[in-house]
């Protein structure tokens, strides 16, 4: 293995890492604040730790040669936040009924949906992205629906979340070769964070003394999960090998159970593993199906 792409694969099982642990920031975090000022906070952080990066501009590296026209950045990074204001905000409420692991695994699956909505745009899935979609349908039936055929309602608003990812990565897809990625990343998160402090202001109380008690999550899921780890796989992937990135970024759900096990006590029976291990499968078969044929 050349050492570029060794680094590449231990920046990547970095990212991972810090993703997965954040949702445990996540859960911790509105032991003191509600969900909309934590995000609001958050991501107003991540906005700020791109500073340094916008700042530097093109001798940074991170910036594409042509950008769009600022009317058309304007509108797309707009659309951009609101998707990402919506994916986040189900996903923190989510988290009030349920556990950081079965959140990580569930949101996970938008590895999987991205492909199948791309039928939206006339693309045809592969054979491995049905094979994966399956197995990973197998898996959240196991790990969420009750035995009263319910799905359980934190785990509901975790898949809905799932879709507006998939949706918020498809559109990341189109903007960036169009756009800076930087300040495509920036604007997304400013905006994201302004419509949750606005939201926060609507429908919580806001109350500095409860963000200090807050601050070491806050600064996980803003300063690291958002800036540093985005900084981090922007530099990975530039050398990393497509198959081991798709591995390695799916480890992030695995990361999120093993974090809720040992920070917060949280435990899964064996049918929720069974279910886990399932939905890890298909985001596997579904992302390593394309790369290999």
């Amino acid at each position: 293995m050349k050492a570029a792409t060794l680094q590449s694969d231990v920046l990547l099982l970095i990212t991972a890492a810090i993703w997965g642990l954040a949702f445990v920031a996540q859960r911790v975090g509105m032991d003191h604040v509600g969900p909309f000022t934590y995000n609001g906070v958050r991501f107003a952080l991540g906005a700020l730790t791109l500073t340094p990066l916008l700042l530097a501009g093109r001798r940074s590296g991170f910036v594409a040669p042509v950008p769009m026209r600022r009317r058309g950045f304007a509108w797309g990074g707009g659309v951009l936040g609101v998707v990402l204001f919506v994916a986040a905000s189900l996903q923190q409420v989510a988290l009030l009924y349920t556990t950081a692991g079965k959140a990580g695994f569930i949101t996970g699956l938008y590895v999987v949906v991205v492909p199948i909505l791309g039928l939206l745009w006339g693309q045809r899935p592969s054979a491995g992205t049905w094979s994966g979609a399956g197995l990973a349908a197998a898996g959240l039936y196991l790990l969420s629906i009750t035995e009263t055929f319910r799905m359980e309602y934190g785990d509901g608003l975790v898949l809905v979340s799932a879709f507006f990812w998939s949706l918020q990565v498809l559109l990341v897809a189109w903007l960036s070769p169009r756009t800076r990625p930087v300040e495509l990343a920036f604007y997304q998160f400013s905006v994201c964070a302004l419509m949750s402090l606005i939201t926060a202001a609507l429908f919580e109380t806001f109350d500095w003394s409860a963000v200090a008690a807050a601050a070491v999550p806050i600064l996980y899921g803003g300063v690291l999960s958002v800036g540093v780890a985005y900084t981090l796989q922007v530099v990975a992937q530039r050398d990393a090998h497509p198959a081991h990135a798709s591995i390695l970024m799916s480890l992030e759900a695995g990361f999120a159970a093993l974090g809720g096990w040992m920070i917060l006590g949280e435990t899964l029976s064996p049918r929720g593993l069974a279910g886990c291990a399932l939905m890890l499968a298909g985001m596997l078969v579904s992302q390593l199906w394309t790369l290999k044929k």
